[in-house]
């Protein structure tokens, strides 16, 4: 079997199964595919954060610096972004069982071999610049794989879920960040804490492995794979016009909608704030209020599992409550969660004040972002193109991301003298970042109306 073939999205099973079993079977194969795709992509965020997390003690080991730190960080998004534009593309295509359980057993590999890095590192007296790149190469290509993540995991609610009920779903599957952040900051930063950096990455490897078996256990590609008929003919949902083209001509229609741009744009600068706080939050606490690791990963930590709530509370206020629109609450979360940002980044205060500061901005932050960079793309997006809509966005988001890791190192190492930091300038680029992110669908809310 070439990689190819192996990789290619599953035919129509030979047989189909017998009416009176078809319900009871799509519900059961529905659910084990919803959550395996939750319970796995929460696992690459675990693979992803660990460079957030062991920030101080190789800085404080003399290990790499602020600055190139930085570089590393943005060495993981620049390839993550074109990983992004290329393997959403390349998803709609795809098994998303195959293409996501890959993904997150590479992503595993990576964090094993800096882990090991790090224990010979000591021994062996690896040079700074030495560890620099391979830090860089390495977490390089933790991007690419990671990038293998959320295509598959989104293109799987199309697959299965109809309309009516993708975007609770949605609001569901996109809490994943917020959740492996908190196991990550929790979890990886109490390892850390107590055993060191490099254990910090090999068991983030562990989570890894536990991630990959789950995807291959629990996902399943399509209905059809499964002897089921089409997710719109067990819904009754009516195909729409765009539906019936090939992929390759809705991939285009996608590219040329200004609505995709616009969405793309604001993600990026949604994208700007909401690494600057997981990647620099742990880091900003140590050196600006002096917390402790364990402290300082507890309250990023805690304050994901707020962003858990805010993407849930996302499809219920903007269905419920606001009667399906969208723009009314970007607007007052977008508010919410620059002032409490600011209050974060520009106030002092103790243990229990930073984390209502940045549990608030967690919550209010994920429902600007779960309606901004899903359901508002959801709304108008064919589902044959969703990768090629993820990957367009994609692209653009962790380009900022990777731009925002550079900017903000050297912005950090910039401003300090004596071992003492300065923080107000990127404090200053991180909030300004943040109230574009909200205000541009605003202004651009025509080009995002669902199609008809």
């Amino acid at each position: 079997m070439s990689l190819l073939s192996y990789f290619r999205i599953s035919p129509p099973a030979a047989e189909k199964l017998p009416s009176g079993e078809v319900d009871a079977a799509y519900k059961r194969y529905r659910t084990r595919t919803f959550w395996g795709v939750t319970a796995a992509y929460t696992l690459y965020y675990v693979c992803r954060m660990t460079l957030g997390v062991v920030k101080q003690p190789l800085i404080d080991g003399g290990i790499l610096s602020a600055g190139q730190l930085g570089i590393i960080g943005s060495a993981f998004y620049f390839v993550y972004a074109v990983g992004k534009f290329t393997n959403g593309f390349i998803a709609d295509y795809c098994n998303i069982r195959r293409f996501m359980a890959a993904g997150l057993a590479v992503s595993a590999v990576v964090n094993l071999l800096l882990g090991i890095l790090g224990l010979l590192h000591g021994p062996m007296g690896i040079a700074s610049m030495a560890m620099l790149l391979c830090f860089s190469i390495l977490w390089g290509l933790n991007g690419w794989v990671q990038s293998m993540g959320s295509p598959p995991g989104t293109i799987s609610l199309s697959r299965w879920f109809p309309l009516k009920t993708r975007g609770t779903m949605y609001s569901i599957f996109s809490s994943t960040p917020q959740l492996g952040k908190a196991v990550s900051m929790i979890v990886t930063g109490f390892i850390v804490a107590s055993v060191g950096w490099q254990w910090g990455f090999l068991a983030a490897a562990g989570a890894g492995v536990v991630g990959t078996v789950i995807a291959l256990v629990f996902i399943s590609d399509t209905p059809e794979s499964r002897g089921l008929p089409s997710v719109q003919e067990l819904s009754g949902e009516p195909v729409h016009e765009l539906d019936k083209k090939p992929v390759q001509d809705l991939q285009k229609w996608v590219f040329r909608h200004p609505g995709i741009w616009v969405i793309a744009i604001s993600t990026a600068f949604l994208y700007i704030t909401q690494h600057a706080v997981s990647d620099w939050g742990v880091l900003f606490l140590q050196k600006q209020k002096a917390f402790s690791l364990e402290g300082a990963t507890q309250v990023i930590g805690i304050a994901e599992v707020f962003g858990v709530a805010g993407n849930l509370m996302a499809g219920w206020l903007s269905d419920r409550v606001f009667r399906g629109g969208r723009v009314r609450p970007v607007v007052i979360s977008g508010i919410l969660a620059v002032v409490s940002l600011g209050g974060f980044l520009f106030w002092g205060g103790g243990y229990w004040v930073n984390i209502a500061f940045v549990a608030l901005f967690s919550m209010a932050f994920s429902v600007v972002f779960c309606i901004v960079a899903g359901l508002m793309a959801l709304d108008f997006v064919p589902r044959k193109a969703t990768g090629a809509a993820l990957g367009i966005v994609g692209i653009s988001s962790y380009a900022a991301a990777g731009a925002q890791s550079i900017v903000s190192g050297f912005l950090i190492e910039g401003n300090a003298s004596g071992g003492l930091y300065n923080f107000t300038p990127v404090s200053v680029f991180w909030t300004v970042a943040c109230i574009i992110a909200f205000v541009l669908p605003v202004i651009g809310w025509k080009y995002l109306r669902p199609k008809e």
